[in-house]
Parts: structure tokens; sequence; C-alpha cells
């Protein structure tokens, strides 16, 4: 496992995450004894950093990834969080309002419940899990937060933007006003290589659904939709007439990396590991196997520069989340 600077904190953390969504079930059932297991597999394999979410499963994400805690005994391992919004904003309103959607009693009762689930007495990172760029003005967030870091019981604090809108956060990292920002970056979405990892030197950078949600592993065939949950995350995201596109995308994909990389994952991964100012990619697992086929792309090889070029063209930036 390689490790890289996590912004300014001083920490280091492993290049490779473990996002804790699917932890929760939303995106099917989960056996929570495997969950602990997996975890500590990615422990005991060099993985340092868990990222979660108060709305994961309604804290059930918390929960496990607390119980994976409570068990180890270890190195340090970073746990980071997210508090989400009391309303959150329309999905097409491109300027919604900062002010009152993180009031210092939501605050405070969100951060005592994430304790309270995580095990901890300090939670290493607090996220809000909605960003809107009029809070660089709007900064009632971030009064209650230093608060709860001079209370002891927050250290580090970051944002996690709206889905696919990678802009919002230029102007927050230029201010240096929190210590890491989570963004969507995959091969579908390419841009925040250039909007957002050079903007300001002082967050970290998490990448989330460095896979689009399952569509870049490649294992997806015509018949895979059928076999999801009907009310779970990824049969909401590809409903209708979106699977299908997805599919004919990722099957081009596929052919154009074929020359490059075994597996189109492994394409995925080490795309959204090449840019440097990246600290760590977070891709959801469940398996201990998932766990060791996503380190071994941690080994500090390049992205092959020609390939780099090629895959420019196919990105393809939309919000399958609304």
């Amino acid at each position: 496992m390689r490790y890289r600077p996590f912004g300014t904190t001083g920490w280091l953390v492993s290049e490779i995450g473990f996002g804790a969504w699917q932890l929760g079930g939303d995106w099917g059932s989960v056996d929570d004894a495997q969950s602990v297991r997996t975890l500590h597999h990615a422990f005991h394999r060099g993985i340092n950093f868990v990222d979660t979410a108060q709305m994961y499963g309604k804290g059930h994400s918390e929960t496990v990834v607390g119980r994976a805690l409570k068990a180890w005994s270890g190195d340090k391992i970073y746990v980071a969080t997210k508090v989400q919004p009391t309303q959150w904003p329309g999905v097409t309103e491109d300027d919604p309002q900062m002010r009152g959607r993180y009031p210092a009693w939501h605050l405070r009762a969100s951060v005592e419940g994430s304790l309270a689930r995580l095990g901890v007495e300090r939670i290493d990172l607090l996220q809000l899990h909605c960003w809107m760029p009029d809070g660089v003005r709007a900064l009632d967030w971030l009064e209650v937060l230093n608060d709860l870091r001079c209370e002891g019981k927050v250290d580090k604090i970051g944002v996690s933007l709206r889905d696919y809108r990678p802009a919002d956060g230029v102007e927050l990292a230029k201010l240096g006003l929190v210590s890491a920002m989570q963004v969507i970056f995959n091969l579908f979405e390419q841009r925040p290589a250039d909007l957002l990892f050079n903007a300001g030197t002082a967050p970290a950078h998490i990448v989330r659904v460095p896979l689009d949600s399952g569509a870049l592993t490649g294992s997806w065939t015509a018949a895979s939709y059928g076999t999801w949950p009907q009310e779970s995350v990824p049969a909401r995201l590809f409903r209708g007439a979106r699977f299908a596109e997805t599919l004919e995308r990722v099957e081009k994909l596929k052919s154009l990396c074929r020359p490059f990389f075994p597996t189109l994952a492994e394409a995925a991964m080490r795309f959204t590991l090449s840019p440097p100012r990246v600290s760590t990619v977070i891709p959801g697992m469940q398996t201990e196997e998932q766990v060791d086929a996503n380190i071994a792309f941690s080994d500090g090889a390049a992205f092959p520069a020609d390939l780099l070029a090629q895959v420019s063209q196919h990105g393809w930036p939309r919000n399958y989340y609304q």
C-alpha cells in the first residue's frame, strides 16, 4: 500500500481508502459480520482511511464501522463521516443558499449521534454532506464546526461537493477554509482534474465513485440490471434507458483500454489515482476479494499517456442521482 499526504493536515493516508456506503444496506442486503471481516482485512492490508455518513443506512454504516474499530488493535485508522443538511437543495438549483442548512442544534446533535455510533471520542474528519458555494460567505456552519473542534469532538472539517458539480468547490479550495473536499472523479466524470485539483494548495481531495457506481468494473452484462433489488441504489440510478446507454459506453471504454489493461476496473482505478493532488480514492467494497483487487492497483505505476489522451474523449458527466 502506498500513502499520500492528506492535504496540509500532516496525515499520511492510504491512497486506496474504504468507501462504506454499501455497509449500510442501501445497495442490497448485507451481513454485518462479513462487513466487519472485510474492514479488518482492509486494515491488515494497509488501508487506514474509511469514509462513511450518518445517512448511509440511516446510521447503520457508522455502526458497523464502529464495531470494526472497537475490535481493531492495530495502527491508526482515520474515519471520515458526514452530516446531511436539514434540507437538501433541489438537484437543478445552481446557487442554493447555505445559511440555515446546518444550524448549530443540528450539527451538534448529528456529531453526538455519529460519535456514539462510531464509538469514538473524536471524529477525525467531519464533512458537510452537501456543499453549496454560498457557504464561503454564509459562515454560520464554520463557526459551529470550529467550536466543536475546540471542544475536542471533531479534529478536521471537510465538505462533500454536490454530485457532478466540481466547480462548486473552486472558491472554497482557494480560500482554504476546510481540510478536505470529496468529489466524484472517474473515467466518465473527468472535469475535477482541470477545474478543482489545482485550485488551491490546502485541501486534501477524496475521490468518490471511482467505478461509476459499478459501471466501470466492466463486469456488467445486459442481464445485470434484472439481478438488482428493485429499491436498491443501483436499480434507481440506472433505471429506464440509463442502463443500456451506460452499458454501451462502457463497452467502448473496455475496447479502448484492453490493449493497456486486462480489465476496465484496473483502468478506472488507475485513472483516478493518476492526479498527484488526489489524496485517496474510496471504492465501495463488500468482500476481502474486492479489497485485494483494489489494493493491487496501489503500486505507483503511471497511467499511460497515450491512453490518457484517448479516454479524454469519453468524458460523460451526468447526474443519475436525480
